[in-house]
Parts: C-alpha cells; sequence; structure tokens
C-alpha cells in the first residue's frame, strides 16, 4: 500500500496529488485512456466523487468524506497492485468524447482513429456517408461503432466480431447511447459470417501484436484478452485477411482505414508495392492506414500471393 496521507479534511485537489506520487512511485504503467500518473489520479478521483469525466469538474477545493477517502483507497491500492488498466475497476472509459462501459472481455478503447472520426475522415470520405454504411471490423466493446454513429450521419453502421463476450459489452454500449436502430452487432469471424452488404467506410482496430512482443508487454497490458492482441508472429495474420477480403465488400467510392500500430513497419516490408497512406495525427498515435478501393483492389494480387506463401510456410 502507498504512504500513509494524514488523517482529517483533505481536498479533492490534495487527494489527487497523493495518488499521482503513489502512482509514480509504483511504477505502474498508463496508456489506457491517460498517459501520467497526474491524469490517471484525477480519473481515479472523479470516479470515487460520481463526477464525470469530460473535463467539466472544478470543485478541487470539496473535501473527501470518510467513505470516499476509504473507496479511494482500495481503488489506488488495487490499481498497484492488479496492475490493471484503470477502466476494468471503475467498468467504464471514455472515447471520442463519449462513455464507455468495459470489462476485461474487451480492450480499453484507445485508438487514434477517433481523431478521424471527429474529423469525419476528411477528405476521403466527402460527403459519401451521408446516408451510408459503415462496417466496424473487431469492434471488442462497440466503441468505434459507436462514436461513428454519434459524430456521423451514417444510415447504419454495422459491428462485428468473433467474440460472444465482447459483443455483450458492445450491446450494453449501443443501447447506453441509444443508438439501436443504427448500430448492428454481428458475430462474425472478420468477414465469413456476414450478411451480404457494400460499405462507404470500414475501420478496424484488429489484433496486431507479434508474439515476442506479447510476451514483453507490461502487466496492464497483458490484463487485457488475448484475442484481441494476438495475430500470429509478426502480428500481421488478421489484418492481411482483412486486405484480401475488404474489396469484396466496400463499395467503389469506399475507403478501409486500418490501425496495425507496431506492426506497421513490418506490413509496409512485406507489401512494398501497396500504396498504404499512412495518416498523422495532432493528438498522438501511429500506425493506422488509409486504402481507397481503386488502390486496395489494385494490390490484391500481391496480397493473395503473401498469403498463399504464408500457408505453406
Amino acid at each position: 500500500m502507498p504512504g500513509n496521507m494524514e488523517t482529517g479534511p483533505q481536498s479533492a485537489a490534495a487527494w489527487c496529488d497523493y495518488c499521482a506520487r503513489a502512482l509514480s512511485r509504483a511504477g505502474v504503467v498508463f496508456g489506457h485512456g491517460t498517459e501520467n500518473a497526474r491524469d490517471e489520479a484525477a480519473w481515479m478521483l472523479l470516479h470515487v466523487l460520481d463526477a464525470p469525466l469530460d473535463g467539466s469538474f472544478q470543485d478541487w477545493d470539496q473535501v473527501l468524506d470518510d467513505a470516499r477517502q476509504a473507496r479511494l483507497r482500495r481503488l489506488l491500492k488495487r490499481r498497484i497492485e492488479e496492475r490493471c488498466p484503470l477502466a476494468y475497476l471503475t467498468g467504464k472509459t471514455r472515447f471520442c468524447g463519449l462513455e464507455f462501459f468495459v470489462t476485461r472481455d474487451v480492450l480499453v478503447p484507445r485508438s487514434p482513429v477517433a481523431e478521424l472520426i471527429l474529423d469525419g475522415f476528411s477528405p476521403w470520405l466527402g460527403e459519401h456517408g451521408a446516408e451510408g454504411l459503415a462496417l466496424d471490423m473487431c469492434t471488442g466493446s462497440g466503441c468505434i461503432a459507436i462514436a461513428l454513429a454519434a459524430h456521423l450521419p451514417f444510415a447504419r453502421v454495422d459491428a462485428a466480431d468473433i467474440s460472444p463476450a465482447a459483443l455483450e459489452i458492445a450491446a450494453k454500449n449501443v443501447a447506453l447511447h441509444g443508438l439501436g436502430q443504427r448500430v448492428r452487432l454481428l458475430r462474425s469471424d472478420l468477414f465469413r459470417d456476414l450478411p451480404p452488404e457494400r460499405y462507404d467506410l470500414i475501420v478496424s482496430n484488429p489484433p496486431y501484436v507479434a508474439a515476442a512482443d506479447l510476451a514483453e508487454l507490461p502487466p496492464e497490458y497483458r490484463a487485457e484478452p488475448g484475442l484481441g492482441l494476438a495475430s500470429g508472429d509478426d502480428g500481421l495474420d488478421v489484418v492481411l485477411r482483412i486486405l484480401a477480403a475488404a474489396p469484396g465488400w466496400l463499395k467503389r467510392n469506399g475507403i478501409l482505414v486500418a490501425e496495425v500500430g507496431s506492426s506497421a513497419q513490418a506490413l509496409a516490408a512485406l507489401l512494398p508495392g501497396v500504396p498504404f497512406l499512412w495518416l498523422e495525427f495532432r493528438h498522438g498515435g501511429e500506425g493506422v492506414f488509409l486504402l481507397e478501393y481503386e488502390a486496395l483492389t489494385a494490390c490484391q494480387a500481391d496480397v493473395n500471393s503473401l498469403l498463399e506463401r504464408r500457408e505453406h510456410v
């Protein structure tokens, strides 16, 4: 347990400082909604105060009563000792300005794709999405699909995942945001079990962690479901299947956007003839590519040849 704080009345600001110091001393790893001890301490405190996580809280002088102090101490102790993301301990997180339920059955939302959603995928999507269709492949908690429906005027968003447990969480999040008429949840092994459709946008944050990297991840990342992280020896098994199948599901003016994170360099090296557009982000993040329909279809011979070679290795 972290060092003691003096008993007696203590402000929210003082408790936030205390938690931040404790987290820093303990060497916990961030990256699941926060990037530093101070922000994580603030999130922890706001949860205990039942305050919104949207940045609107201002009452830092309020004094925590004994019950809230005890709750905060317990939460801090668990975060340090269990080394799992805070979102799993609180059961909630935020993504793209929206709140989501999360459990250990889904990854904690944190994709830089949020920036693309808020920008309307400009300039690539243009007006195509106004009455169009989108697909969120490997939806997990449903965060990307729900953010698409909330921030963009898609007529419908399909959200697909192979995990029944993940889809249960996604269903709770769809209900939370009242989007049951516009977000359709589908259980499918990538495209295999989807009903016939053509989409203006396919977006995916698939598993992309290489086997060797998976073993080296900090405990906070290993607390997440392996099904959402592992993707073969080099981290590319799933994204290559997506590249191979996506042309059959895109409209001719459609785009594919996929996050491959640390496997981006390996993917580009394996497919040097594919004109991946690697996107840059104002607020951090990398390893996200975009391919328009024509470019995607033009590279199918390369992708299929690579998949065939990998199957016979």
